[in-house]
């Protein structure tokens, strides 16, 4: 985990468009996701954590909230339709309204990764419920409060999978693939309302499941996640250069 040696996280002056924020975060527990609640909870947002393994997520809002910050932990799994509306719904009880969701929670299907046409009917269908359809089901339930208040931004962690046909990859990628497009149409129907919706391509990261993807890479040619999540933060905060229905690339964004 990043440490902020000799930092608090309240002695750290945060951006106002974050500050007190309700954020929601899938896929918290580790790699990008932990980062990102890492990231955020310097800038002083208020944080609501989901991921399926409870006890990283805990551990983290513990740290989190021992340096000062503000997060808690849902355990629960986006992928199951009967979860969703507990999510949304705890998520708005212990920090408020959310202002910012970040659709992070990914699954790869079965690794080592299969040809398209030697992957289980079953196993597409699950990548799609975790990667695509979990995060339309949540957005659907936050962003009308959003677009009430007239504000927000939804992000959705895409990948160069989806723009590049990598043999092995299909699940993932078709999956990726209509996440990017579930964003532009989402920000088209959502145009003057002052939610904005995002996609985000991270990049190559030294995460458990690049790791799981691709166990022969060099990982001292990876990515850092707090490097990215960083640069992350600074799409959120930055709203005349992260326009909605924008696809973002991490590895060449500038950090003011």
């Amino acid at each position: 985990m990043t440490d902020w040696p000799g930092v608090g996280i309240k002695d750290v002056e945060a951006d106002m468009k974050i500050q007190g924020q309700g954020v929601l975060i899938t896929g918290a527990s580790r790699g990008l996701g932990r980062a990102l609640a890492e990231a955020l909870a310097v800038k002083g947002a208020k944080l609501a954590l989901v991921a399926r393994d409870a006890r990283p997520l805990e551990d983290l809002a513990a740290t989190i909230r021992a340096r000062g910050g503000t997060a808690h932990a849902i355990a629960a799994d986006v992928s199951v339709k009967a979860a969703v509306h507990e999510i949304a719904g705890r998520a708005h009880g212990l920090v408020g309204e959310i202002g910012i969701a970040i659709h992070n929670a990914s699954t790869l299907g079965p690794t080592p990764l299969r040809l398209l046409l030697d992957t289980e009917c079953e196993d597409l269908a699950a990548v799609l419920e975790t990667n695509l359809v979990g995060p339309f089901r949540l957005t659907k339930i936050l962003a009308g409060a959003m677009a009430l208040r007239g504000g927000g931004t939804i992000v959705h962690v895409s990948s160069d999978a989806a723009i590049e046909p990598y043999p092995r990859w299909g699940a993932y990628g078709i999956s990726k693939a209509a996440q990017d497009h579930l964003s532009r149409i989402l920000a088209a129907e959502l145009d003057g309302t002052g939610v904005r919706i995002l996609a985000v391509d991270p990049g190559e990261m030294d995460t458990v499941m690049h790791a799981a993807a691709v166990p022969e890479a060099d990982r001292t040619t990876l990515q850092r996640p707090a490097e990215v999540a960083a640069r992350i933060v600074s799409m959120i905060e930055d709203e005349a250069r992260a326009t909605s229905g924008a696809r973002l690339l991490a590895p060449s964004w500038s950090v003011p």
